[in-house]
């Protein structure tokens, strides 16, 4: 045989072996069965890089115009890897695409098995990653107290990160946050269980679509992950990830009802456990939470993935283990399936299987879930997108304006005078005074978007042709930052530096910058006295204080802290504010922070106050559009504001027995939850209950009336509270139960009707069942929990009866 006919035959050979379709390669298959096929193809150390990321060492597969290193795969990821972490960063969408094509295509074609890779990255307000449309903060989108926003706002983040390749969000945190010293109180959505349940759910519906618990995800849907299980967001002392001081019972009625919600009625796909510990247990360990409770009594059937470094740190942290394989071993044991962010304790996996340490079905049962996401997702038969329309896709000008109208629902009116709205006709020149009202502030776990819209140049937009809008600053906040060792220098540097410029956003660089210092004297010189020169010579002040990405943080590490022990107003803001108050001119304080912030006399003093937390891209047109009455403030607070850190902890259902009061003090906050004001006026009528079905399994229908009595069209938010006063255990004095924004044209009336399962009311009682108990329970109707426009009762008839297999997550409300 001639050697070209030779080289003929065998390529054909070659040809039929590789198109041979095996089981799991079968996209007609259900997924339990080719993840079957797969798992019995793969070797050990295949099965144990299926549970592994690279983040950090991901880097090494790039060159330095950020494009994919194929030789360098082969050392690093030789078997397959489980996850890429964060294959977006200093890339633009198109590079991102890219890189992923090709870091799946060389999977694919240079690996035994050819398994593909899933791709995680941020997306806590929006895809974090150049380009990308940037969101209000995620305090603020829980402020809106629209589950439908909060579901819009995460399912284009889901579009955009598929359309640069990747395919699992870090998002949404469902910690209760009830310490607002605690850094990372704003990537939460405050203190309410079922205000978190709402969103939580929503949030997870718009990343993942209704794919439920085993089927496939749409091409433009995303993996979510709930994080962090559990207790997170109550640290001693507001230390990041310090111990949780909660007992069993406040575990299970608080901190996982968003968690078990979301598994139950949305089918999160993915869980990370928290750094923190609780009773001596920290989360990566506690198996009796991620098997028994996550696992066996919430039916979840995703993946369980570690928080960045935390296994590790279950020894060099917590001090629990003497070894990284010790480590691994019990967090994998626990129910910890993943590894995040780079292979660290997990590698070791593969030598406790094979000097008997470990049984290899307890990598399998990881594996199998590893496995059934990647075939879920679609990746065997489609890994690639098309790179070239990623920059179209992400962040694309035509949804800013959905951008822009999130924002303006996300902010908070705390107070009014009848200063606002401001009206344009009577200024000729108004002042913008503040250390950041030029630039725009996104909170932490920002990227840089392609543009952003400053409180200044909204203003300036707003009023052109019509009035003059000066800047002064009035004060600096922190020192500038400046270049730092080679680990951060990609922060303050080079390309970052000139997007942050070109964008009017140094966010990104200010979070992730480690020497965070206060100004002082020195660096604020003749600001304040230029700021107040500026407001005598206006018609009004909008004056924008408060905090930014650098006061309040997470704090990931000894040298990078971010947790506060006070929650007063930083370096001279409060003497800016008195002197500007001084001039007598037409005054408005907007507040720009990621947490509740204790205001002292300027909650007094101050004509006007908006809670505009950290609003995203289209800050100032938002701003703009709510300060000159184009749009009524509708946002309610997610969490309480305490008056000071020593009122902490502050938050609405507390016990009976927890407010007493204080010596020389008012115990009560300052302003309240679900507390938010409109241009307009609501009248609450018409409550009537039906309790016909009030018995255990059974529903409770309430119906009331609310009418715009004000001259602005106008969203009032309707929040439903209970209370049972007679009970086995002590109770909260309130619990949000349900809640609906109402759309009102001056004088229209509306009416309401909320359907209340029974099992809502469900607690544990003594011998810690799950019950609901017969006898009165008491219902407050209003405009935020110290404003109770509406009050009646019903009684729960029958017996005690236990309800734990038809527990209740959330009731249902109609605008009729």
């Amino acid at each position: 045989m001639g050697k070209q006919l030779l080289s003929a035959v065998l390529g054909l050979g070659v040809a039929f072996a590789a198109s041979a379709q095996q089981p799991y390669q079968n996209a007609s298959l259900p997924t339990e069965q080719r993840v079957d096929d797969l798992l019995s193809r793969m070797t050990l150390e295949e099965k144990v890089a299926q549970l592994q990321t690279v983040w950090q060492k991901r880097r090494t597969l790039e060159d330095k115009e950020l494009r994919f290193l194929p030789e360098k795969a082969k050392e690093l990821i030789p078997l397959g890897i489980g996850h890429i972490g964060r294959p977006s960063e200093f890339k633009t969408p198109q590079q991102t695409a890219e890189f992923n094509n090709a870091l799946q295509r060389w999977l694919k074609e240079n690996t035994r098995l050819g398994i593909p890779a899933m791709m995680h990255e941020e997306a806590l307000h929006g895809y974090a990653a150049f380009d990308a449309t940037s969101f209000p903060q995620a305090i603020a989108l829980a402020s809106s107290w629209s589950p439908q926003d909060m579901h819009d706002v995460y399912a284009l983040s889901a579009r955009e990160m598929r359309a640069t390749g990747s395919h699992w969000a870090l998002t949404p945190i469902l910690d209760i946050a009830r310490d607002p010293r605690w850094g990372r109180i704003e990537e939460t959505m405050g203190e309410d269980p079922y205000l978190m349940s709402a969103m939580g759910v929503a949030a997870v519906e718009g990343f993942q679509g209704k794919t439920g618990k085993t089927g496939p995800f749409a091409a433009d849907k995303v993996v979510a992950t709930l994080k962090h299980l559990t207790g997170h967001g109550q640290p001693a002392a507001g230390v990041n990830i310090a111990p949780a001081f909660i007992g069993e019972r406040e575990l299970h009625e608080v901190f996982l009802p968003p968690f078990e919600a979301a598994v139950k009625l949305a089918h999160a796909s993915s869980i990370m456990a928290s750094y923190n510990e609780i009773d001596g247990i920290p989360s990566h360990v506690n198996k009796p939470l991620l098997e028994d409770v996550v696992r066996k009594q919430w039916g979840f059937n995703g993946v369980i993935v570690s928080d960045y470094f935390a296994i590790e740190e279950l020894n060099t942290r917590h001090s629990l283990y003497e070894s990284e394989a010790a480590a691994a071993k019990a967090a994998l044991l626990a129910g910890v399936d993943m590894e995040t962010p780079d292979p660290k304790t997990f590698p070791h996996l593969t030598g406790l299987v094979q000097s008997g340490q470990l049984d290899e079905a307890a990598i399998d049962k990881a594996v199998r879930r590893v496995l059934a996401l990647k075939f879920r997702l679609g990746l065997f038969e489609q890994p690639y997108v098309d790179a070239s329309k990623a920059n179209g896709i992400v962040g694309a000008d035509s949804d800013r304006v959905f951008a822009c109208q999130v924002a303006e629902k996300s902010m908070v009116l705390l107070k009014n005078d009848g200063t606002l709205p401001l009206k344009a006709d009577k200024i000729k020149q108004l002042a913008v005074i503040g250390p950041h009202a030029d630039e725009v502030l996104l909170g932490g776990y920002s990227s840089i978007p392609r543009q952003t819209v400053s409180i200044v140049d909204g203003l300036k937009q707003k009023l052109q042709g019509k009035a003059k809008v000066e800047f002064a600053p009035g004060t600096k906040l922190t020192k500038a930052l400046t270049q730092t060792p080679a680990k951060q220098a990609a922060f303050v540097t080079s390309d970052i530096a000139e997007r942050s410029k070109a964008a009017g956003t140094y966010s990104m660089q200010r979070w992730n910058y480690d020497d965070i210092r206060l100004a002082d004297e020195a660096d604020r010189k003749g600001l304040l006295e230029q700021a107040v020169a500026l407001a005598k010579n206006s018609d009004a002040v909008v004056l924008v204080l408060g905090e930014n990405e650098g006061l309040s943080r997470e704090a990931w590490a000894d040298t990078h802290l971010g947790d506060r022990t006070s929650l007063d107003l930083v370096g001279n803001q409060l003497e800016l504010a008195k002197a500007i108050l001084a001039t007598g001119k037409p005054l408005v304080l907007v507040l720009t922070n990621g947490r509740p912030l204790a205001l002292g006399e300027l909650a007094e003093s101050m004509p006007a106050i908006i809670e505009a937390w950290y609003l995203g891209q289209e800050t100032g047109s938002a701003l703009a559009n709510v300060l000159f009455g184009d749009v009524s403030p509708s946002g309610k607070l997610p969490l309480t504001f305490p008056r000071s850190a020593g009122h902490v902890p502050s938050y609405y259902n507390h016990k009976v027995s927890a407010k007493r009061g204080y010596l020389f003090d008012d115990i009560s906050p300052l302003y309240a939850f679900g507390h938010g004001l409109s241009y307009s006026s609501f009248d609450y009528s018409a409550l009537k209950i039906d309790d016909s079905n009030a018995k255990a399994n059974g529903e409770v229908t309430v119906r009331m009336s609310i009418r715009n009595s004000g001259q602005f069209d106008a969203t009032e938010v309707v929040q439903l509270y209970i209370q049972d006063p007679v009970a086995s255990v002590t109770r909260p004095i309130k619990q949000l139960k349900g809640f609906q924004r109402v759309p009102l044209k001056p004088g229209q009336q509306a009416h309401i009707e909320f359907m209340l399962p029974v099992n809502l009311f469900a607690f544990f009682d003594q011998q810690m069942n799950w019950v609901v108990e017969p006898g009165e329970i008491k219902l407050m109707i209003g405009s935020s929990s110290a404003d109770i426009r509406l009050n009646g009762s019903f009684t729960i008839k029958g017996d005690i009866t236990e309800v734990s297999a038809t527990k209740a997550y959330l009731s249902q409300a109609r605008i009729y």
